[in-house]
């Protein structure tokens, strides 16, 4: 069994820049796949980025070039830098952890301000 908890949303205004963290209780690369997703009101959730066990990344056509997906083992972290922040970020951003079995975060709000 394996936790994630994310951190690191907040309140940001339309081209700033927040990072958020994902702890997770056991090492990642327990893990094929380690990703990032979405979801804004009255949407359904939404793949942001992905990285693989083999270090392959990953991204949504809309943040491509704006987020990165990182990740730190001797932490058990994965990180998600947001660049160049716009109002359609603002989500509820989880993290996901994919191996032979698959584990959600209960997810940090991201509200970009315009």
């Amino acid at each position: 069994q394996a936790q994630l908890v994310e951190s690191g949303g907040g309140l940001v205004q339309a081209g700033g820049s927040l990072r958020l963290s994902c702890a997770v209780s056991i090492g990642i690369f327990n893990f094929n796949n380690m990703g990032w997703y979405r979801q804004a009101p009255g949407k359904q959730r939404e793949l942001v980025a992905i990285i693989t066990i083999g270090g392959i990344t990953n991204y949504a056509n809309s943040v491509k070039g704006r987020f990165t997906i990182s990740r730190d083992k001797a932490k058990n972290t994965v990180y998600l830098q947001m660049n160049s922040l716009k109002s359609e970020d603002t989500a509820v951003y989880y993290c996901n952890a994919d191996g032979s079995m698959n584990y959600w975060g209960k997810g940090t709000l991201v509200t970009v301000s315009s």
